[in-house]
């Protein structure tokens, strides 16, 4: 029996999540967590064959619950499933240790399948996952957003979104000088000189939702 823990922030999502592995025989959703501080309790509690966890979570982003999974349970498979297309964190989820990526829009059917392969130790990531893997494999075609830290690139699409350092702050748990040394960092990395250019970069690169 593969056992599943399933770490989402909204409950329609863990509801449908747990109808689908009713109707698998060798699967159970062994448990729900509803923010990523939970996921991380019940994770270190508590001994799961899988770990479902979407990325824009209340009191800790999933690529941070993400990390520090990995840190204490290296072997545990992950697998992200969120609303945020491939483009904008696959690549970022899977150097953090994910198993697997996909977007909620995914059948049943191939949600099924890929917890199943991760379950076995192996990854599962579409095809257009592992293209944009292998052109990443030259650095000299590296595109500059790679060069910033998670928590550069988060705080970036926030900007991105439209949202104002204060929000930024509020969302994130950080002051708002800390806001400003991100984004000053954003700007040095990427060569641009204000938000505008980020977002025209962003645009460009497929980043925006």
């Amino acid at each position: 029996m593969i056992s599943v823990l399933v770490a989402d922030d909204h409950a329609i999502v863990r509801k449908g999540l747990k109808q689908i592995l009713s109707e698998v025989p060798d699967m159970l959703l062994a448990d729900e967590a509803i923010d990523g501080v939970e996921a991380l309790k019940k994770v270190m509690n508590n001994t799961y064959d899988v770990v479902v966890l979407d990325i824009s979570m209340p009191r800790k982003d999933g690529l941070d619950v993400l990390r520090t999974m990995k840190s204490f349970k290296p072997e545990l498979p992950v697998l992200i499933l969120t609303v945020h297309p491939e483009e904008k964190y696959s690549v970022r989820a899977l150097r953090a240790g994910a198993s697997g990526y996909l977007v909620k829009t995914v059948s049943p059917a191939e949600l099924i399948l890929a917890i199943r392969k991760i379950s076995r130790g192996e990854k599962y990531v579409s095809p257009s996952i592992a293209e944009k893997l292998v052109g990443e494999l030259s650095p000299s075609e590296e595109p500059s957003h790679l060069l910033l830290s998670d928590r550069e690139y988060q705080v970036m699409c926030k900007f991105v979104s439209g949202q104002s350092l204060n929000e930024i702050a509020d969302e994130l748990s950080l002051s708002v000088q800390t806001v400003c040394t991100y984004r000053n960092r954003i700007l040095e990395k990427l060569n641009m000189k204000n938000i505008a250019d980020v977002i025209r970069y962003a645009v460009k690169n497929g980043i925006i939702d």
